[in-house]
């Protein structure tokens, strides 16, 4: 079998000599156009006056386009039509386009948008939670509020509360290929498009908006991305639609890319939260209410903000059983880049809410804060163990599924003990409450329970916890920290109908196939695990299917590729298009050989029928010349679905993914500088289709959720200019801040839902991993005296000095 096999990433070849083609590779026509944006200087104002004259006569320029100039709707927000692709009368923030410059070079085009002059009458901006506030400027028209339980009444009657307030960051994407998109138009109207995008389909629809075509009118094709992390969802829009306009426009190909200050400057982040809480609980520290309020800094335009707001409510649990639980969001806007989607889609805000709880909550009552969060957990899952899947892959000697399960990717030895210890102190699962959210979702899957044994064991937690004791009380200066955080996330889109997606199979008549679906490949190994599927179903080598680009001419309607949802839908439909096509195989081998059809076996590169075996090429030709149809398009909804989003209730997603990781740093308290010494991870990928590839995402997804909550820090000054706009001024974590001890395993289980084979998404759960690695920060900061050090993400060693001093009092 080719699935559960720890295949490298299709493309590994092509990354490491600089072979991938991406859309700046891609070569163009000699007469090919480039495009930059005029934007503005100013977070808020109104434009009285503009000269672009010197702009229209600068070398090498070819037009200019105002908003007055664009042919249908200038419109480039994926929800409710108020991101203009050009400024009409109104600038909203610092580095929004007004104009579009279109020249002969890239250079050219940058230079020539600089000249351009443009008088705005300047406003005072709306930046901060507190102004928003004031102001009223918000989306929905007022908060939104999801409770479970008498909230008022189980505050008033808990033994005691705990009250608090937690500032998280915002995060820049900085994929590593930036914005990019080429229009070339078709000689009869149409218009072909290639973008760096997780959204084709968005795309197509909104270029096919502004240039005046149906959406079969206008093709998009993406065949790699350099990096998305959501930052590709909706941001791409207007590069896309700016290069067909001025395709349109000029008859010629045009092609736009942002250098990366402007990248960071035009689009949009992650949301940063403001987090209020007040807690109800008991002296061994069970939570008996919570009473969340959730303040979202949306930026100009609503984008995906109301989304990426629900999902913040809805992870706002993470782990824990709340038995009452009132969480009030609101969605605040601001003279700010609109923030957008980013890995976790507004999860990892929410769960850092409640790992704060947790972590105050075992502070205050000088607990382990690991025991208390086990004693708050769901209930164990109850369901019985999922039926057997398809018969498992044969083990293959040094690369078996078992073997990388069980081991730490960076092979390094983990001692054991301690675990056991520790398990004896943990309450036993909590009784007198049902296994609900605060949505009212049943969760029946936990399995946080053994995997926190698992985990707590493997790394030692106790011993280790009780050393860094010790060091910390002989060590003045350096300050030592270890954490354990779990994640219970969950896996669909909130949107109900966007869980979907298509497939397209062709077998060909000397064996090869050809595999096209609605996902997209950004570095996360998507078109290697998909083709591992459909390697599967025919038994044949997975060197022998080729992925070609996502394109919305041959699978249509295609959704996002984010929420996680990539693995899990578009293998299921590349596994329904394959199944039809084996079917069809099978039926006509079998009356060629009296045989039964369903006792027809696809394996080891061969067709086996009637006793005999037939090469795979060998039976796709004879299939050929009995006239069977070797092409199939595929389809697949997740099932069991139902969200109401006013009332807050539901089952808005299929299953959910869980992980644990524990984390130890060091802490100079003289500085702040802290670093990160060890990290144990223990993640549930299910039955994973490619081990290999869940690790890296695991170990990608901790490092860059440990980034947002410690280096990461956006800065806007008090003019709404975004002043961290460049490597230099923004920290993404490099090499060297990885763990020196790096152990990562998987979680030896299968999916209780039935997903495709029994797997689990692994795009963005991991990422939350990384709260720990805070957790552990804090808690390194509050070996410096009894008070509560109140760490703010992300946590740079300023906050980290002032977190000591708090600690100190």
């Amino acid at each position: 079998m080719s699935v559960a096999r720890p295949l490298p990433h299709d493309s590994a070849p092509l990354h490491v000599t600089g072979a991938a083609r991406y859309v700046d590779d891609t070569p163009v026509p000699a007469t090919c156009l480039h495009l930059a944006f005029g934007v503005s200087p100013v977070a808020r104002g109104t434009i009285t006056a503009t000269d672009l004259a010197e702009v229209r006569t600068a070398p090498g320029v070819v037009a200019v386009l105002e908003a007055a100039d664009l042919p249908f709707a200038n419109d480039v927000s994926p929800s409710i039509h108020d991101e203009p692709l050009l400024a009409t009368g109104e600038v909203h923030y610092a580095g929004q386009p007004i104009f579009l410059v279109v020249a002969d070079s890239h250079l050219a085009a940058r230079k020539a948008a600089r000249l351009g002059r443009v008088e705005i009458d300047e406003a005072e901006p709306i930046l901060t939670v507190e102004q928003a506030l004031a102001a009223d400027s918000r989306f929905e028209g007022g908060p939104v509020t999801w409770s479970k339980g008498d909230v008022d009444a189980a505050l008033a009657a808990a033994p005691d509360r705990l009250e608090g307030r937690l500032e998280i960051g915002g995060q820049e994407h900085f994929y590593l290929e930036g914005q990019a998109a080429l229009a070339w138009p078709q000689d009869n109207g149409d218009m072909l498009v290639q973008s760096s995008t997780q959204h084709p389909t968005e795309i197509q629809h909104k270029v096919a908006e502004a240039i005046g075509l149906p959406m079969s009118g206008v093709r998009v094709e993406t065949r790699r991305m350099g990096g998305g992390f959501g930052g590709k969802e909706s941001q791409g829009n207007a590069l896309a639609v700016a290069c067909a306009v001025a395709a349109r426009h000029t008859g010629r190909a045009c092609k736009m890319r942002y250098d990366r200050d402007d990248d960071m400057t035009i689009t949009g982040k992650r949301h940063d939260f403001r987090i209020d809480y007040r807690v109800g609980h008991d002296a061994e520290g069970r939570v008996l209410a919570v009473d969340f309020t959730h303040y979202v800094r949306c930026g100009w335009s609503q984008d995906l903000s109301l989304p990426v707001a629900d999902r913040a409510m809805l992870h706002a649990d993470n782990a824990y059983l709340l038995p009452a639980v009132r969480i009030l969001s609101h969605r605040l806007k601001t003279n700010t880049q609109s923030a957008t989607a980013f890995r976790g889609f507004g999860g990892p805000q929410g769960m850092v809410g409640i790992e704060r709880v947790m972590d105050a909550l075992a502070r205050k009552l000088g607990r382990d804060p690991a025991e208390v969060r086990r004693l708050n957990y769901y209930h164990p899952a109850h369901h019985a163990p999922p039926p057997a899947p398809e018969p498992p892959p044969e083990k293959l000697a040094g690369d078996t599924h078992d073997d990388l399960a069980s081991r730490g990717a960076a092979g390094a030895s983990v001692k054991t003990g301690g675990g056991k210890r520790f398990r004896a102190a943990f309450s036993p699962e909590r009784k007198g409450a049902e296994n609900t959210t605060p949505y009212g979702m049943e969760v029946s899957d936990f399995i946080l329970h053994e995997m926190t044994d698992r985990l707590l064991e493997t790394s030692d937690y106790t011993a280790r916890r009780a050393a860094i004791a010790e060091w910390n009380a002989d060590s003045p200066l350096l300050k030592r920290g270890i954490a354990f955080s779990p994640v219970k996330f969950g896996i669909s889109f909130t949107l109900t109908h966007l869980n979907q997606a298509g497939a397209l199979v062709h077998v060909y008549q000397d064996g090869s196939i050809h595999l096209n679906h609605g996902g997209t490949e950004m570095g996360q190994g998507l078109f290697r695990k998909v083709a591992q599927v459909a390697a599967d179903r025919f038994g044949v080598p997975v060197e022998q299917v080729r992925i070609t680009a996502t394109d919305t001419a041959k699978v249509p309607n295609t959704s996002a590729t984010a929420a996680s949802s990539g693995s899990d839908l578009n293998g299921m439909a590349t596994k329904a298009a394959c199944d039809e096509i084996r079917g069809r195989m099978a039926a006509c081998l079998a009356e060629l050989h009296q045989a039964d059809a369903g006792e027809v076996v696809f394996a080891d590169g061969e067709v086996i029928v009637g006793g005999e075996r037939i090469p795979f090429a060998r039976a796709a030709q004879l299939a050929y010349e009995h006239r069977v149809s070797l092409s199939a398009a595929g389809f697949y909804k997740t099932p069991d679905l139902a969200w109401d989003r006013a009332a807050g209730r539901g089952r808005p997603f299929f299953y959910f993914a869980y992980g644990a990781a524990v984390t130890e740093v060091a802490i100079d308290t003289l500085t702040g500088e802290n670093r990160i010494l060890r990290t144990d991870i223990l993640h549930d990928a299910g039955r994973s289709l490619n081990p290999a590839i869940d690790i890296g995402q695991i170990e990608g997804g901790y490092v860059q959720g440990a980034g947002w909550l410690t280096t990461e820090e956006l800065v806007w000054d008090a003019k709404g200019r975004l002043r961290t706009h460049a490597p230099s001024t923004y920290k993404i974590p490099a090499c060297s801040d990885r763990p020196d001890m790096f152990n990562v395993a998987l979680w030896d289980g299968e999916n209780y839902s039935e997903t495709i084979y029994r797997s689990k998404a692994v795009g963005e759960p991991p990422l939350m991993l990384g709260i720990s690695a805070w957790l552990a920060l804090m808690d390194a900061c509050a070996a410096c005296g009894p008070h509560d050090p109140a760490l703010d993400t992300p946590a740079t060693p300023e906050r980290v000095l002032a977190a000591v001093t708090r600690a100190r009092g």
